[in-house]
């Protein structure tokens, strides 16, 4: 049993109730930071969160998911994560921010410069490119800098395009996509969260898949597994 199934055991036998989402025209699907430092054997994070990423199969759950979108005429939008130049002048940080920082995670020359961008641990996992370039059906959002979305353009962008329903999923679990869960749902959105398409670090007594399914559980309007949305959509 994974931390996903866990999670969802326990909100049934915690008697939560569940309150249903349904998927309509006014459904988008939001991912968060799908890029190398996160995804691929070679990224900065790989040591902490790879664990969670093999258990859970992120990485295909993910491209499960911009296909899904492709496929059905869901949009997709896309919040990334970049760090420039004078974000590394900041006079403060959190823990896990001045790690990222430290470890150069997600790193950019500007806001107008890609030179070395191609392949850098900030570009997108190479087999989701495909999606991404196709501008028809993603929108990529300006840039998170801590976690949640209080500071880029996902809620301008899913208001101008009429979104009320958001299908969530991305990296990590326990940080940027609860953030963004937390604050999507603060500004009247309804959400849902696909568990087995996000992952989290795990470290010595840490167990970040574990909080974030927990939470996932105890706040969205539901669960999905990668095969159960699948289903829903494709039936």
């Amino acid at each position: 049993m994974n931390s996903t199934e866990r999670a969802m055991q326990g909100k049934r036998e915690a008697q939560l109730p569940e309150t249903g989402f349904e998927i309509d025209e006014t459904t988008a699907i939001l991912i968060i930071d799908p890029q190398n430092d996160f995804l691929s054997t070679e990224g900065v994070a790989w040591p902490v969160v790879g664990e969670s990423v093999t258990e859970n199969g992120t990485i295909e759950n993910l491209e499960t998911l911009f296909k899904l979108g492709a496929d059905n005429g869901i949009h997709v939008f896309v919040s990334p994560h970049y760090y420039y130049e004078h974000d590394h002048k900041w006079y403060f940080e959190g823990a896990l921010e001045k790690l990222m920082h430290n470890i150069k995670m997600f790193d950019r020359g500007d806001q107008l410069n890609i030179e070395g961008f191609e392949g850098s641990g900030a570009d997108w996992l190479p087999q989701y490119k495909k999606y991404i370039n196709n501008k028809d059906n993603v929108t990529v959002t300006s840039p998170h800098k801590v976690f949640g979305p209080e500071n880029n353009d996902v809620v301008l962008q899913l208001r101008k395009r009429k979104v009320d329903k958001v299908i969530l999923a991305g990296m990590s679990g326990n940080l940027c996509v609860e953030s963004h869960l937390r604050e999507l749902l603060e500004c009247g959105f309804e959400v849902a969260v696909v568990g087995d398409a996000t992952g989290s670090a795990k470290l010595p007594n840490l167990d970040g898949d574990l909080a974030a399914q927990t939470n996932y559980a105890m706040l969205a309007s539901h669960v999905f597994t990668t095969k159960e949305l699948v289903g829903v959509v494709e039936s």
